[in-house]
């Protein structure tokens, strides 16, 4: 129990002195003065520091605060776009007073609002950037970060919550001691039988009309009592209006413009020579199949809706095809990608301009009449224009790592195209070439040291359960905790 907070504010020369302690770029500290403006609550307690990630919803920021010991401490402060609907901020914000705060989910220490601005405050965990590392992570690392992945996972599955878009940038690791927080339910989605009562208005379950801010509780169960609208350990105690949003603005539905294809324009010498990759159609017959145009027949036909959040590379099948009926599975899938590149030491492992490209991807690894088959599982009917073999992922990850010649590789042509090692070298000023080779620059005798010479089978058994195309036999995460792979760690 941390003691009583007291309150200080923050002056000017005291923000000023610190951020001179710490360059940021002009953009940055423009981008902070205005978060200070639209909240400025938040500089009465805090002393933000840098931005540290910003994406399509929201951006993140380091900021310090004093402790009533003294001692500080540091938060990230998550900043949500305006337009962001009320019930998804509600959803994200109960997602993480429920389930988070335990087995490796980030928690939530308070949140801040004023008018159509909402701040979520957390504790900040200093973490690796993963494609700095993954090439120089050994075996014992890779199986305990994917065990507390998996534990994160088993934990919000058990409360009905699909996390959405896991990635490595969202399950922060920190190296030298061992820590790991999953973070960002900005995406999530409930299961039918979801315990996040928010989560069920988003599928649409809960029909009673009733006000998502203010009259009720966020942490569900929990119901409010007086004097508990104190942060835990920070300095201030704000009205209770400025904390739970009440009104914001909602983003209006547009209308998405389709985009013709161009004229076909005449090819270079060069781009002839290259394979063509094969052509993936979600749809039996049309005008277009097997050409690089699109019909009018394609044009037309009427949008399927299903939920297809997430970030490309780590989508699963049935996201790409559109299935209608998404699960927790969604995440064991991105979990797999996530293996794949701790294995190969190559990341990111699959990046795809849009859905058919990314399915062709993962036919590429999986096998074209095996991700066909897996399909009509779930009601999805897909044709390719020639069958591409099932890849042995101990081959494809010994061969990625540089423990196996890629004269004697089976993967291929297209495959050894985007990740052979000697074409990395005629190409290296690409910063993507040279992340893509991280791992293959290893010599034996650090291989050995690191543990990837004597990779045990078991572990590549996991990496196919896990990337199981059939999202119904798909491996859970608490039936992948009792794996083999696991078996001298304590869960």
């Amino acid at each position: 129990m941390e003691a009583a907070p007291t309150v200080q504010r923050n002056t000017h020369q005291s923000v000023e002195k610190g951020r001179s302690r710490h360059k940021i770029s002009r953009d940055v500290e423009t981008d902070i003065a205005y978060l200070y403006e639209v909240l400025p609550q938040l500089s009465q307690i805090f002393r933000i520091i840098d931005k540290i990630g910003e994406g399509t919803f929201s951006s993140v920021y380091l900021a310090e605060a004093q402790m009533t010991d003294g001692s500080r401490r540091m938060f990230a402060l998550k900043h949500l776009i305006p337009t962001s609907h009320p019930v998804r901020i509600a959803a994200e914000l109960q997602c993480l007073t429920v389930a988070g705060g335990t087995e490796n989910v980030m928690g939530v220490t308070y949140c801040f609002r004023k008018e159509h601005h909402v701040v979520i405050v957390m504790p900040y965990m200093e973490h690796q950037t993963f494609v700095d590392i993954v090439g120089s992570l050994s075996f014992e690392d890779v199986k305990h970060y994917i065990f507390h992945l998996l534990k994160a996972l088993r934990h919000i599955h058990k409360f009905g919550i699909i996390h959405r878009d896991i990635k490595p940038t969202n399950f922060l690791f920190n190296q030298q001691r061992r820590e790991y927080s999953l973070v960002d339910f900005g995406l999530a989605q409930g299961t039918h039988d979801t315990q996040i009562e928010l989560l069920k208005e988003l599928l649409g379950l809960d029909k009673a009309p009733r006000s998502v801010f203010g009259e009720k509780n966020l942490n569900g169960a929990n119901s409010h009592k007086p004097g508990t609208d104190k942060v835990e350990g920070l300095l201030l105690k704000p009205k209770r209006e400025e904390i739970i949003p009440r009104k914001i603005v909602s983003s209006k539905h547009r209308s998405v413009p389709v985009r013709t294809p161009l004229n076909q324009r005449q090819k270079t010498p060069a781009e002839s020579q290259k394979p063509k990759p094969p052509v993936v159609s979600s749809m039996l017959t049309c005008n277009c199949y097997m050409t690089d145009r699109v019909c009018n027949i394609c044009l037309s036909r009427k949008q399927q809706v299903a939920p297809r959040a997430g970030t490309p590379g780590f989508r699963a099948p049935e996201v790409l095809t559109k299935c209608p009926n998404q699960g927790t599975a969604i995440d064991m899938w991105s979990a797999g990608v996530i293996l794949l590149s701790l294995l190969s030491g190559r990341y990111p492992f699959f990046k795809a301009s849009d859905d058919l490209i990314a399915l062709t991807q993962i036919m590429t690894i999986r096998g074209s009449k095996e991700t066909i088959e897996a399909a009509k599982t779930f009601g999805k009917s897909i044709v390719c224009s020639r069958e591409l073999p099932r890849l042995d992922l101990r081959i494809l990850c010994e061969t990625l790592r540089g423990l196996r010649s890629w004269d004697d590789s089976s993967l291929p042509a297209e495959f050894q195209a985007s990740h052979n090692p000697a074409e990395v070298k005629q190409d290296a000023g690409s910063p993507a070439r040279k992340h893509m080779s991280s791992g293959s620059l290893k010599s034996s005798a650090e291989l050995q040291e690191m543990g990837w010479v004597k990779v045990p089978d078991y572990v590549y058994d996991l990496l196919d359960k896990l990337l199981d195309l059939n999202p119904a036999t798909r491996i859970t995460a608490s039936m992948a905790l009792q794996h083999p792979l696991f078996k001298d760690m304590t869960d």
